[in-house]
């Protein structure tokens, strides 16, 4: 399997001609830096992102309360994991990085308050 993936350690933008299968880089070129590599093998092997979305305040219907993951979660269970919170509503008050959902999806990531509502 061929990939390109751009980089987006730096400004660079390097665009990485990656060449592997579903556990193993064979190739990489097009990187400008050593983060570049660890960039395009980690990308190329197992994708990982930051969550951020938005949850239901209950009893209020207009506004909705900031959230994110605590640490990225593999972005094949990024659906599986906006179904759970979907469903999901918080009570106020609520505090900055207070636990919205503990380990969602069984990745070890919780979901936390991005801001304060009182």
């Amino acid at each position: 399997m061929e990939k390109e993936i751009i980089c987006t350690v730096c400004p660079r933008g390097c665009h990485i001609k990656v060449v592997g299968d579903d556990k193993n880089v064979q190739s990489l070129e097009g990187y400008g830096c050593k983060r570049g590599v660890d960039y395009a093998t980690a990308e190329f092997i197992s994708p990982v992102r930051i969550l951020t979305t938005t949850v239901k305040i209950d009893g209020n219907d207009a506004d909705l309360l900031p959230v994110r993951s605590n640490k990225p979660l593999p972005k094949d269970k990024l659906f599986e994991c906006m179904e759970i919170i979907r469903k999901t509503s918080v009570k106020l008050p609520i505090k900055q990085y207070d636990v919205v959902i503990s380990n969602i999806c069984d990745s070890g990531a919780d979901i936390v308050a991005s801001k304060s509502v009182l």
